[in-house]
């Protein structure tokens, strides 16, 4: 009798990249900035690019999401093509700020490794101005991968923070994301792979391991 081999979770399945650390920081850095990806409508990506800087129409009271990597911000935002992410923007923020959201986060959900109940997350989760998402990193056909990829959500102080502290640059990468998106349709896999930017794993040794803790960063 011939035993068949369960199909693996999407999740799961091989890729043609290397297996990387479960959940590992990984960004575009230098020794002063990181850089991170979001997507607006043109009335507020355009102003951005063209001062460095949000409008003031742009809400410092709601919650903000970024995005170190380039190709789960292309998966959220459909290759800048989705209503209102037409204008997909690398922000190359301080590594203060950036380090500084880290050590203010707690995850966006529930892990008994990490936290001691789910009553004590919860309320760690009201009070945090930060939240970190682990979602799965995709490839160049926008499918998850099986290891995931950073989300930082700020709010209240730290949303302040990043748009009138912490941005240093924005540039905006909608042409890269469109360009990137013809090579993936016309099959032109090495010359659409190396127009992806570089997102080399962050240096996290420097960071209090009490935070990569909470982070529940990967070993390696």
């Amino acid at each position: 009798m011939t035993r068949s081999t369960p199909t693996a979770p999407e999740e799961s399945r091989p890729s043609a990249v290397p297996v990387l650390p479960y959940r590992q920081i990984r960004a575009a850095h230098t020794a002063a900035t990181v850089t991170v990806y979001q997507a607006y409508a043109p009335r507020i990506g355009d102003h951005a690019v063209r001062h460095g800087a949000f409008p003031e129409s742009w809400s410092r009271s709601r919650m903000t999401w970024i995005k170190p990597s380039f190709r789960w911000m292309m998966y959220r935002s459909g290759w800048g093509t989705k209503p209102d992410q037409e204008r997909v923007l690398a922000l190359e923020i301080s590594r203060e700020g950036f380090e500084s959201a880290l050590a203010q986060a707690c995850l966006a959900h529930y892990e008994p490794d990490v936290h001691g109940d789910r009553a004590g997350w919860a309320g760690e989760l009201r009070a945090a101005a930060v939240r970190v998402q682990w979602d799965p990193e995709r490839d160049l056909d926008l499918r998850p991968l099986p290891y995931r990829a950073l989300q930082l959500g700020l709010a209240g102080r730290a949303a302040r923070d990043y748009a009138d502290h912490w941005l240093r640059a924005v540039r905006d990468v909608t042409p890269l994301a469109h360009r990137v998106r013809a090579l993936v349709r016309a099959g032109e896999r090495a010359a659409d792979a190396a127009l992806l930017p570089a997102e080399p794993p962050y240096p996290v040794a420097g960071l209090d391991p009490a935070v990569a803790h909470r982070l529940h960063l990967s070993a390696g």
